[in-house]
């Protein structure tokens, strides 16, 4: 028995065409403070797409050579990639649109710069070293407070001593420690941790710490009263021990709440960081491990005997201080020294994820492991030639659209009508997603949009021959058109399918060049299917009404 059309009822229809309408509006208002008053003029483009490629824009393509020779081999892909980061921060300052900056045939780097003006100094920044240092907060004599200041510094310091009082109390009721230290504390060190502190021997926290932390508390107890250092007020958690006598190490977690000393106040000008001698050459390299206690990402860092006598000295004067890791002047790690790191292997720890720790790793061995990079290649796109190609591009998509509206009018009349119609939705909502995601637009971009259009007009072709089928062989208006959707829509889905799974591989292993035209063109397909399957068929569900019934000829049909 043959399957019957489903049928929609009349409310629906208009339920449908409200909500394309609604829809339209929405991305015409994303797209219009974007169009020039001389629409349609040279200036659309320009202004409609902040990211343009290299192409259209102008700019560099530049590609190096990475020197990998002294490196062993299980060192030079993360050597690369730690280049390759370092060279996408540098070409960000330039305030470049959309740079690229991808790793290519082993040891090939390359870049495009779109929109550059200054090519020479973009190259001359790309080429240098990699520069790691290590850098500590500069010491400032105090001022004295007068006594106006004092008063406010006794009551601020009052404020916190009742928090501090309050947050043992809820403790107590109840509330996690962990979380109100994410919360609460003031340790830069360790408030992510939730105050965790790690295991630590005798000698590392300063005495009033060190004395309840080691003879007061027993494992699993808090503080019942605050505890007040030159730091603050501290509420302490002993969590673990491990070993014992001099060999004794304890886990702790702790809230510190801040105050301000009563006598001295800081001066105006901040602290600043300085560089140490500690560079990036006395960095032998650094790698992911976990911590066997707790299972979390931390990266090791291991120093030749040089800069293991300096990083000796440097975390002996900065105990419970900030050290900074800078990667060409910017800071990519802010530790906190715990301990004293006499053997040359250091660990930083945090609430770090194992992509967070890679990442840090990357970036670490980019200073400790220089890799020289020589410029082998270089192609500069002149703003005109990228001007006249925009303005070529931009025409030969008007005349394809207005042909393309002209042959559906010709041929399919009413239907090719609300084709029409529907290619105007479905342009209005591409160019909403390009504005909003947003897509660097680039000449293959742009091709693969256009190549998109004929995709949809296809689609609706396919849907409006079987419809005039139906039409022919006498069967009522409203039957052929739902006739039409149906037996048109598995050819549609499955060409479909297939063009985005094409696009899917061309953007997974294209260059950039194909992967502008993938994703334009796998948006376009999306949104084609949308405006063939929804919108399409929604104005000619509306034209389901006796007037047109008996005018078969609207439909390119003579009545029988």
């Amino acid at each position: 028995m043959k399957k019957s059309v489903k049928t929609i009822t009349r409310n629906k229809v208009w339920l449908h065409f409200t909500g394309i309408i609604v829809l339209s509006l929405f991305c015409a208002l994303i797209i219009y403070p974007s169009l020039p008053q001389s629409f349609p003029g040279q200036g659309f483009f320009n202004k409609f797409f902040p990211h343009l490629g290299l192409d259209l824009q102008g700019g560099t393509h530049l590609v190096y050579q990475a020197d990998l020779e002294n490196l062993p081999s299980s060192d030079q892909e993360s050597a690369l990639e730690g280049v390759r980061d370092v060279i996408e921060r540098r070409v960000n300052a330039f305030g470049v649109s959309e740079p690229l900056v991808q790793t290519s045939a082993g040891d090939r780097l390359i870049v495009e710069l779109a929109g550059v003006h200054d090519v020479n100094e973009a190259i001359q920044k790309i080429g240098e070293t990699p520069l790691l240092e290590f850098k500590e907060l500069s010491e400032i004599e105090p001022v004295e407070l007068t006594e106006e200041e004092m008063a406010e510094v006794k009551e601020y310091n009052e404020t916190k001593l009742e928090l501090a009082k309050n947050l043992i109390e809820r403790i107590d009721k109840g509330e996690d420690f962990t979380e109100l230290a994410k919360t609460y504390s003031e340790d830069v060190g360790s408030q992510e941790a939730g105050g965790d502190l790690g295991f630590a021997s005798r000698g590392i926290f300063v005495p009033e710490f060190e004395e309840v932390l080691f003879n007061q508390l027993q494992v699993g107890q808090i503080t019942r009263q605050p505890i007040k250092s030159e730091f603050g007020y501290h509420i302490i958690k002993k969590e673990e021990e491990r070993g014992e006598g001099e060999s004794l190490e304890v886990r702790a977690r702790h809230i510190l709440l801040v105050t301000a000393d009563e006598e001295y106040k800081a001066p105006e000008e901040e602290a600043q960081w300085i560089q140490t001698e500690l560079t990036g050459r006395n960095l032998q390299k650094s790698q992911v491990e976990f911590d066997p206690n707790t299972g979390q990402p931390i990266v090791n860092l291991q120093f030749d005997s040089e800069g293991k006598e300096m990083f000796a000295d440097i975390t002996r004067r900065n105990l419970q201080k900030p050290v900074a890791i800078f990667l060409d002047g910017e800071a990519i790690s802010v530790p906190t020294v715990q301990d004293e790191i006499t053997q040359g292997t250091a660990v930083i720890s945090g609430n770090f994820n194992l992509q967070e720790a890679k990442l840090l790793v990357q970036r670490l061995n980019a200073g400790a492991l220089p890799v020289p990079i020589e410029l082998i290649s270089q192609q500069t796109v002149g703003p005109t030639l990228g001007k006249i190609s925009l303005q070529k591009s931009l025409l030969a998509g008007l005349i394809g659209v207005a042909l393309v509206a002209l042959f559906m009018i010709i041929f399919y009349r009413l239907m090719g009508l609300f084709a029409v119609v529907a290619l105007i939705i479905y342009t209005i909502i591409s160019f909403a997603i390009f504005e909003v995601w947003p897509i660097t637009l680039t000449l293959s971009g742009i091709a693969g949009f256009i190549l998109s259009i004929g995709m949809a007009v296809d689609a609706n072709v396919l849907i409006f021959e079987r419809t005039k089928e139906e039409l022919r062989n006498g069967k009522p208006l409203g039957a052929s058109i739902e006739e039409g959707f149906a037996r048109a829509w598995l050819s549609i889905r499955d060409s479909n399918i297939s063009s985005l799974i094409t696009c899917f591989i061309l953007t997974w292993f294209g260059s950039s060049l194909i992967k502008g035209f993938a994703i334009t063109l796998g948006v376009g397909i999306i949104i084609s299917m949308f405006s063939a399957i929804v919108v399409s068929r929604t104005f000619l569900r509306l034209a389901i009404t006796k007037t047109f019934s008996e005018r078969l000829g609207l439909f390119g049909v003579k009545k029988k």
